[in-house]
């Protein structure tokens, strides 16, 4: 019988988020503040061959999901042959990917192929001018080419993620929603959460996204919805068509409870919870000549590290790494 990752709070860990960078093409205001350079030289990152190594590691205690994520992970060269490798590792069922998607329309068919299924754009407007402002100076036209670009490849579900901002974005929910309806995506809806300096700065923007649902609800008729998947949304459904919309509430109506996820940095940092600084070093481990079985030793002894829950309302200064350090 396979191994079962769980940790001290009897929560089961089937799911971790892969930074394979934190660099990123665009300099969302509420991520990287727009002067920042200082990222680390690649050598400290873990090399294919080592992140196979901790993926198959994860694999053999009972993880199943994994998402590739950065920064924009678009940007590591070579990503395809990454995701294949990993697609093929013995018990690894779901394969995903986060992305800004500016890269995409040049990607999605090779990772396609390499296993990837599933895929999850972070798009906050559909105005261009305000995408350039949010992004300082991203083009949508990019991302929209890449999304549709990742239709035809045959991804499925595609998902839209959509940082609620109070006073930015607030005017376009409906509009968001009949895009998703159109081209047949499933649409979910972020509040903003304070994960380093910009994070701490955008929460002047905070919505609480059951004000976002009573809205909607007003407008569309919404029913209880499921979406598979190991991500921490809550669905409803616009009765009488497919479109799913997910709710993710970090800070209104927190999911610690039921947290199944941990985080890998691009360095081989292990981050327990997105919201505390618990985290263990497998870098110093894989480069120190460790064996499989001090691998999955060293894993499960990280787990006794994770909280219980985060404290974004009671404690928001307690994190001040950049989200595209921890893999989102």
């Amino acid at each position: 019988m396979q191994e079962q990752l769980t940790d001290s709070f009897g929560r089961r860990i089937e799911y971790v988020r892969l930074s394979v960078t934190d660099r990123c093409n665009l300099r969302c205001f509420y991520c990287l503040p727009g002067d920042f350079r200082n990222f680390p030289e690649p050598d400290a990152w873990l090399g294919f061959d080592e992140i196979e190594r901790v993926i198959a590691a994860f694999a053999s205690l009972g993880v199943s999901k994994i998402r590739l994520t950065g920064g924009e992970p678009l940007l590591r060269r070579g990503l395809p042959d990454l995701a294949g490798r990993l697609a093929r590792l013995l018990g690894i069922a779901d394969l995903s990917l986060s992305t800004n998607a500016v890269l995409l329309a040049r990607q999605a068919g090779a990772l396609r192929a390499a296993g990837v299924r599933r895929i999850n754009v972070s798009l906050d407007t559909l105005r261009p001018d305000r995408f350039a402002a949010i992004t300082r100076g991203g083009r949508l036209d990019k991302v929209l080419e890449g999304i549709m670009a990742a239709r035809r490849a045959g991804f499925a579900p595609i998902k839209i993620n959509m940082l609620a901002l109070k006073g930015i974005n607030d005017d376009e929910f409906e509009d968001m929603v009949e895009f998703c309806l159109e081209h047949d995506f499933t649409l979910r809806f972020i509040e903003t959460m304070p994960v380093g300096a910009a994070g701490r700065a955008a929460t002047r923007h905070y919505l609480d996204l059951q004000e976002v649902k009573r809205r909607l609800a007003s407008r569309f008729e919404l029913i209880p919805g499921m979406m598979p998947g190991g991500g921490p949304a809550r669905y409803m459904q616009v009765a009488g068509t497919r479109l799913r919309i997910g709710f993710i509430t970090p800070i209104s109506r927190h999911f610690c409870a039921t947290c199944n996820r941990v985080r890998l940095s691009a360095d081989g940092t292990l981050y327990l919870c997105l919201g505390q600084d618990y985290r263990y070093d497998l870098r110093a481990l894989l480069r120190s000549g460790a064996d499989s079985a001090q691998l999955r030793a060293a894993i499960v002894q990280a787990l006794v590290l994770k909280p219980e829950r985060h404290e974004f309302r009671e404690k928001p200064r307690q994190v001040i790494r950049f989200m595209s350090m921890t893999g989102g």
